[in-house]
């Protein structure tokens, strides 16, 4: 495997789960840069959210990125709102092959709601937020992905061998 093999979706859709067990399938290194920035940052996301601000989050978030796909034959999951950025993207799909795990809304929200982790949901009106922010980013998955897999009613396991098939290796 030459290029890295890039998860790009909203919260919930499996980036993270996906990207673990489609690295071990390849045995590859898998890295998350969500994980990767509280590594470098010593706090988890909803600290670094909290005291320094999304600004902060999203230029280390940059830079991790730069960094990650200075390497290729990887398995790269993004943090949601990753591919907000165009340098993020340029980064990710030099060496890179960016997949978009898709589900519905109501499929990520119910997948998410529950967790305390997620610092765009810590608002008055968590659902109407989550919805805006996929609404919002929707298109922007859509339009840089190279290709697109819906997670809405797949296992892990169905999910990492479509990807495998998809990118051939």
């Amino acid at each position: 495997m030459k290029k890295n093999i890039v998860l790009i979706g909203f919260m919930g859709s499996g980036k993270t789960q996906v990207g673990r067990e489609l690295a071990k399938e390849l045995d590859c290194p898998f890295l998350d840069t969500d994980s990767l920035i509280e590594e470098r940052c010593r706090q988890k996301i909803t600290a670094i959210f909290a005291d320094k601000g999304e600004s902060f989050f999203r230029d280390i978030e940059s830079q991790i990125i730069d960094e990650v796909t200075a390497k290729d034959g990887q398995v790269i999951s993004c943090g949601g709102g990753a591919i907000l950025r165009n340098e993020n993207v340029n980064y990710l799909k030099t060496g890179g092959i960016l997949i978009y795990l898709k589900a519905p809304f109501e499929v990520l929200y119910d997948r998410i709601k529950a967790s305390s982790d997620r610092p765009l949901l810590h608002t008055a009106e968590p659902e109407q937020s989550a919805r805006a922010l996929w609404e919002a980013r929707q298109s922007v998955y859509e339009r840089v992905a190279d290709l697109t897999v819906d997670t809405a009613q797949k296992t892990i396991t169905k999910t990492v061998k479509e990807i495998k098939q998809l990118v051939e290796v």
